[in-house]
């Protein structure tokens, strides 16, 4: 995927802001008026401090000038928080709308694209990355513009005194609010990169620590592994470290420049005073504004040591909504609808992008499947048994021949038909950190109690689910680690039974389970011929038992 320059990320995320342009407005119209008010205050009460001694004027009393400088402080405070509520809310409403976006691209990315994927940097970027966005989307985007309005308003006050004092501003501000946080940026970008793969390194350590968390204990490995995890934290703590230093460096000459710039300033309209070309009153007006005036531009010089960081996110969280997936999917608009009369599988010679070349997984393989059928599938470990059932439901596309549902290739045939059409059950189920009960349900949502139960016996669990202290509503643990594999198995069988879908994959269904429960299960199955088909994957020969139809499969061909 082409690199992006940072201005294109920001144009990118910007325009994901379009539809809340109204709060935009409204946020960036706050903090102007606020600043206006955080500087008219001190310029207000030097007004008055001079009128007092004789050397300026007011346009009114002395009372009016206090009340008016009160009602100015009430409204910074006002003004402000309206704005920081602004921000916050396009914030926090973008950011779900983010989610929403990349969660979808997953979707659409899974599972070829993101097989083999690192799960830690992948972790980081769906939470991290995203998080980090509401940096841009609540402090970066409203600063810019309130210091860009406010260079222009004080532009122009100051400007009203005398042009120099005007171009001297405008250029403290340039520096301020572009030159440090540009400097401060760039000083700071490869380290911020640097910090977010060490963080995205340091999750996928932990989450793959805690998968193999038996292994760990089994094999004495636990020294090793915390003695290495404390290595990554450690990095990962240096090079925050190292971030923070340069954040506490880019302040240190921010609060420099803006010193060295106002007291400039003073002295410029100290000799434009002496030359007669200002008065004495707008002379300690003007170095009143601009020490009171860099509010706006210390909030962009903050931003330097964080915005790499921040672009940086956005480019990855960019990186997975533009990613292409191998498999595209089929819309219902442009998908053909066919219901169940077979599956039949042509000719198909299929290898993975990572496998080398000419190194075939399948190679011209042919298998029919007619209603009603329960066809085996048997084969040692290897011989592309799975493969074939990933093509049927068409996680990847064949590279040669075709996958066909009722005589129409599966690659025009609309997903969602063809999701309705098959359920497939692998060996290693995956159950959600849920209720049994909602676990079961993403099969068929709207499915009752009657119907799950009817589901729940045909896989041989009914009768364990209710031995359970909260029954169907039992918490299953992270990953499924309170249940056994072949509990988890049993679970995995009654939902794909829930689905209620024409065609059954079963990718080595009783591989977890006893003898008992084996005979349970292949009876179910067996009074589900006629019903529904079944693709039926074992290496037991009691499971290719009632197989109306056996292939056997060897170093990819079929016999």
């Amino acid at each position: 995927m082409a690199a992006r320059s940072n201005a294109r990320v920001m144009w990118r995320m910007l325009g994901l802001a379009r539809p809340l342009a109204g709060w935009m407005v409204l946020a960036v119209a706050c903090g102007v008026a606020g600043f206006c008010c955080a500087t008219g205050v001190p310029v207000l009460a030097a007004e008055a401090a001079l009128a007092a001694v004789g050397a300026g004027s007011l346009p009114w009393a002395l009372g009016v000038t206090v009340a008016v400088l009160a009602v100015m402080a009430v409204a910074r405070g006002v003004l402000h928080y309206v704005e920081q509520r602004c921000n916050h809310y396009i914030a926090f409403k973008l950011l779900a709308h983010v989610r929403d976006l990349v969660f979808g691209a997953l979707r659409r990315l899974t599972p070829a694209k993101l097989a083999g994927s690192d799960s830690g940097a992948l972790i980081s970027t769906v939470t991290a990355d995203v998080e980090l966005l509401e940096v841009f989307y609540a402090h970066t985007i409203s600063p810019i513009c309130i210091a860009a309005l406010m260079a222009v308003v004080m532009g122009a006050f100051l400007g009203g005194i005398h042009p120099a004092l005007a171009a001297m501003a405008l250029a403290s501000y340039a520096l301020v609010g572009i030159v440090v946080p540009v400097a401060v940026s760039r000083a700071s970008g490869g380290e911020g990169r640097r910090s977010r793969d060490l963080a995205a390194g340091l999750s996928g350590f932990v989450l793959d620590g805690l998968r193999g968390l038996g292994e760990v204990l089994q094999y004495g490995a636990g020294a090793s592994r915390l003695e290495e995890l404390d290595r990554r934290s450690a990095e990962l703590v240096a090079s925050q470290r190292r971030l923070r230093g340069r954040a506490a460096q880019g302040q240190a000459a921010t609060t420099g420049a803006i010193m060295v710039l106002s007291c400039a300033q003073m002295l410029l309209a100290v000799w434009l005073a002496g030359a007669g070309l200002v008065t004495a009153e707008g002379a300690v007006l003007a170095t009143v504004a601009t020490f009171s005036s860099f509010g706006p531009f210390v909030a962009l010089a903050n931003l330097g040591s964080t915005l790499q960081g921040t672009l940086a996110a956005g480019n990855r969280v960019l990186d997975i909504l533009d990613e292409e997936p191998l498999v595209a999917e089929v819309p219902d608009s442009e998908g053909a609808c066919p219901g169940f009369d077979s599956i039949t599988v042509e000719d198909v010679s299929f290898s993975y992008g990572q496998k080398a070349a000419g190194e075939k997984i399948l190679d011209h393989v042919s298998v029919s499947v007619e209603p009603g059928q329960i066809v085996g599938i048997q084969g040692k470990s290897g011989s592309g048994k799975s493969t074939l059932c990933r093509l049927l439901m068409r996680f990847w596309d064949v590279d040669q021949g075709r996958v066909a549902l009722s005589g129409t290739d599966v690659r025009e045939v609309a997903t969602s038909v063809l999701r309705d059409a098959e359920a497939f059950v692998e060996q290693d189920t995956h159950l959600f950190h849920d209720s049994i009960r909602d676990n079961l349900l993403i099969a068929r949502p709207d499915a009752t109690d009657e119907e799950l139960e009817v589901a729940c016996r045909a896989a041989s669990v009914h009768d364990f689910i209710c031995s359970l202290p909260n029954g169907y509503d039992t918490m299953v643990g992270e990953l499924g680690d309170t249940l056994s594999g072949g509990e988890r198995q049993r679970l995995g069988l009654a939902r794909a039974f829930l689905h209620d879908a024409p065609l059954l994959l079963l990718d080595e269904p009783t591989s977890n389970l006893d003898s008992l429960n084996e005979a349970q299960i292949l009876k179910s199955l067996s009074d589900q011929r006629g019903r529904r088909a079944v693709v039926l994957i074992s290496h037991r020969p009691s499971t290719m038992a009632i197989a109306d139809k056996a292939y056997s499969m060897d170093q990819g061909r079929v016999s």
